[in-house]
């Protein structure tokens, strides 16, 4: 039997990322003691994505021609603002933390209704050669967004591969589970191991990808490495890390947040501004880095793209 839990939900996960520094800006100095505290993990999560090592991937990346015009946010602001509870439920805490998590060798196993299964050693479904650029401009849930070069492969190219049944309509993904590499893991704020799923045909769109760096080099441990999906035109938590397992079933799987707030957050989590969340509004949002918020746009603008997956469904009632 499931048992609901209700977590405590850190301030930083409601809070703009501007705001909540300013407010630790403004503690130190009305107080300078209590200051140390409030802001020691954000300038060591900084401190830790300066001197990590940014190993650069071989071979020329073919660039999508994706997200022409978009600003690109720092990779600093990249690699120190992440959402990876595996790691800890501040937005700082990954880049902190991250560095215990192992990622070689790393198997990813390809099973379900499939007719290749497979437990394929990353180096074998990831080729230099084969990879690309892609610029998007993701939407988390929490309002505020960013623009990031990813580097990966489409997701079908793996799925084709494998050769899905007839009968498959949905792809469920499997985060490792591993506390002693995971502190995060140890306390139950989340069904570990993290779970996220796909409607097949999403996870045949050619927007998807399985990525595997940024900026031109290998993803830092706390983005997600060594291999993650990317849906540009979902929330942020639709955007699963560390990878080990890839499943094809014919039924919706629950993913780990409608898990823990079925209220809030449901199986397919498109970007929706007419659809506010239970504690916030959808409407606008805030470029990382940025003072003034923006409207929000439907399928974080690849509505051209996209919006035919979900013709006559009624997306308030399937968010």
């Amino acid at each position: 039997m499931l048992l609901k839990r209700t977590r405590e939900i850190p301030s930083s996960e409601i809070t703009d990322k501007n705001l909540y520094v300013r407010r630790r800006e403004f503690i130190q100095a009305a107080a300078l003691a209590t200051a140390g505290a409030a802001t020691g993990t954000l300038a060591a999560g900084q401190a830790a994505a300066q001197s990590w090592p940014r190993v650069k991937i071989p071979g020329d990346i073919v660039s999508s021609g994706w997200g022409k015009g978009e600003k690109l946010n720092e990779y600093q602001d990249i690699t120190t603002y992440n959402n990876f509870y595996e790691f800890g439920t501040e937005k700082e805490d990954p880049a902190v933390n991250a560095h215990s998590l192992k990622t070689t060798p790393w198997k990813v196993k390809v099973d379900g209704l499939v007719d290749k299964p497979a437990d394929y050693n990353l180096e074998d479904i990831v080729k230099p050669q084969t990879l690309e650029e892609r610029i998007y401009r993701l939407r988390c849930v929490e309002r505020w967004s960013m623009v990031i070069p990813w580097i990966g492969f489409p997701l079908a190219n793996l799925l084709k591969r494998i050769e899905p049944k007839s009968t498959a309509k949905y792809v469920e993904f499997t985060t490792l589970l591993n506390a002693q590499q995971m502190p995060g893991q140890r306390r139950q704020v989340l069904e570990w191991p993290y779970t996220e799923g796909l409607r097949l045909d999403e996870a045949m769109h050619p927007l998807v990808i399985l990525a595997v760096g940024l900026y031109g080099e290998y993803l830092p441990n706390q983005n997600g490495a060594p291999i993650r999906l990317v849906v540009p035109w979902k929330y942020g938590f639709k955007s699963i890390k560390s990878i080990v397992r890839i499943r094809l079933t014919d039924r919706e799987p629950m993913n780990s947040w409608q898990l823990s707030a079925p209220h809030e957050y449901g199986f397919y989590s498109n970007v929706n501004p007419n659809r506010d969340h239970p504690r916030w509004s959808q409407a606008r949002e805030r470029r990382i880095g940025e003072f003034l918020m923006r409207p929000t746009l439907m399928f974080n603008g690849y509505g051209d793209q996209v919006a035919s997956l979900y013709s006559g469904m009624d997306l308030k009632r399937y968010y």
